[in-house]
């Protein structure tokens, strides 16, 4: 099993079950939506590993979804495929501008459907950094995106989130906060270098007083993961 979650987005009955049959035979689970208001509960309430969302939707838009999923933190890591009837150019072009991973053409066979899934999951989930870390005791799923550690799971945003995968990664080195907005926020992102320090800090309050020694200051340089005493 996968154990990969995808959220079908399609207002046409027919043409969800033709896709969940397809990717439930290649052992992903999924679930449905035939609108964005249903889509954007199921995302928010379950957390899919992917959305294959359709570009025509009654009301909100399949292209204004994506919008929205992608300038809200806690959903803009989600991987989406837009599917669309439309084969113009420009259409394609705006559906990767607002953040779209892939697009694919109607008519497409599931066989190219599964084999584009897998392609963007891939690159979503960085090589090697898809079975569980332990660091005395501290557990990182990034299939679940849970953390969890002897005394049950953490509480934890998705930018710290992202913070912990990147130094459980990379652990021992010290980086320093423009480093961290590279790895962590993307280069292309402008946020303030005080931003590190401010979810540092949430990072180890979420970690809690077993694990918060984890993540050292360096004075001077930055921050680093370490087990060994600063």
């Amino acid at each position: 099993m996968t154990g990969k979650t995808v959220l079908i987005v399609d207002d046409e009955a027919s043409i969800r079950e033709m896709i969940a049959v397809a990717l439930e035979m290649a052992d992903y689970n999924c679930l449905e939506a035939a609108d964005a208001l249903e889509a954007h509960t199921l995302i928010v309430d379950k957390q899919p590993d992917l959305i294959l969302l359709d570009w025509m939707l009654p009301g909100t838009s399949g292209v204004e979804l994506a919008r929205r999923l992608k300038k809200d933190e806690a959903t803009a890591d989600i991987p989406i495929i837009m599917l669309t009837a439309k084969v113009e150019e420009d259409n394609k072009i705006q559906g990767l501008e607002v953040g779209a991973d892939d697009y694919i053409t109607k008519p497409f066979s599931p066989r190219e459907l599964v084999a584009r899934l897998k392609a963007v999951l891939r690159r979503a989930t960085p090589a090697g950094v898809d079975s569980p870390i332990d660091v005395e005791g501290l557990i990182l799923d990034p299939v679940s995106h849970r953390v969890s550690t002897p005394a049950g799971p953490l509480n934890i945003g998705p930018t710290e989130y992202r913070l912990l995968q990147f130094f459980m990664t990379h652990q021992e080195r010290v980086y320093t906060r423009t480093q961290l907005l590279d790895q962590v926020w993307g280069g292309n992102v402008y946020v303030e270098e005080r931003t590190v320090d401010v979810h540092i800090r949430r990072l180890r309050k979420a970690l809690g007083s077993d694990y918060d020694h984890l993540v050292q200051t360096v004075r001077g340089a930055g921050y680093r993961f370490s087990t060994k005493v600063a």
